[in-house]
C-alpha cells in the first residue's frame, strides 16, 4: 500500500479493466481531468502512456496484471485528494474498511457502481475495455467539492 498526497480541483476521471484496450471515447470523456485513477486490469504499458498524456496517473494492479512490470505495481493505493482519503484497490471484495476511507475506488467486476453507505462513497467505474456479457463499456468522474465528493458514471459506447 503506498500513501501520497494530491491538490486536485478539477475532476478525477475513474477507469478501470481496460484489458489492453483503450477506446479514443474513453480517452475524450477522461480529457479535462486533473488526475486519473486506474483501478487494475490496464492490459499494456501504452495503456498508462496514453493516460498520462491526459493527466497524472496513479494505478493498482489487477487479477489479470501479471507481467514483472505490473508486479511491481501497488495492489492498494490510498491517496489524500484535498483532504478526503480515497483508497484504490482492485476487487471490492478484498476491502478492509479502514476509518478514514472517505471515497473507495474499485474495478473487478466491470459493472459501474456509485453507492454511498458507511459514511463512504463506493465507486467502480465498470470497464472501459473489452466488452463482457451486455455490460455496459463506461468511466466515472469524481467531483470533490466543499459539499461532499459525488460521481458520476460516463457512458462511452
Amino acid at each position: 500500500m503506498s500513501v501520497s498526497n494530491v491538490m486536485t480541483p478539477g475532476p478525477i476521471g475513474l477507469i478501470a479493466d481496460t484489458h489492453g484496450l483503450l477506446r479514443p471515447e474513453a480517452l475524450a470523456a477522461l480529457a479535462g481531468c486533473d488526475r486519473i485513477l486506474h483501478a487494475g486490469d490496464i492490459g499494456g504499458p501504452e495503456i498508462l502512456d496514453a493516460l498520462q498524456e491526459l493527466a497524472p496517473v496513479a494505478v493498482v494492479r489487477g487479477n489479470n496484471d501479471t507481467a514483472d512490470w505490473q508486479r511491481a505495481l501497488p495492489e492498494e493505493l490510498v491517496l489524500d485528494i484535498t483532504g478526503l482519503r480515497v483508497r484504490m484497490l482492485h476487487d471490492l471484495k478484498q476491502y478492509r474498511p479502514h476509518a478514514d476511507d472517505r471515497i473507495v475506488v474499485t474495478g473487478h467486476s466491470h459493472r459501474p457502481l456509485i453507492d454511498a453507505r458507511d459514511g463512504r462513497l463506493y465507486i467502480n467505474p465498470g470497464s472501459a475495455g473489452p466488452r463482457r456479457f451486455r455490460l455496459p463499456i463506461t468511466v466515472a468522474r469524481l467531483y470533490l467539492a466543499p459539499a461532499g465528493p459525488r460521481a458520476e458514471i460516463v457512458p462511452i459506447l
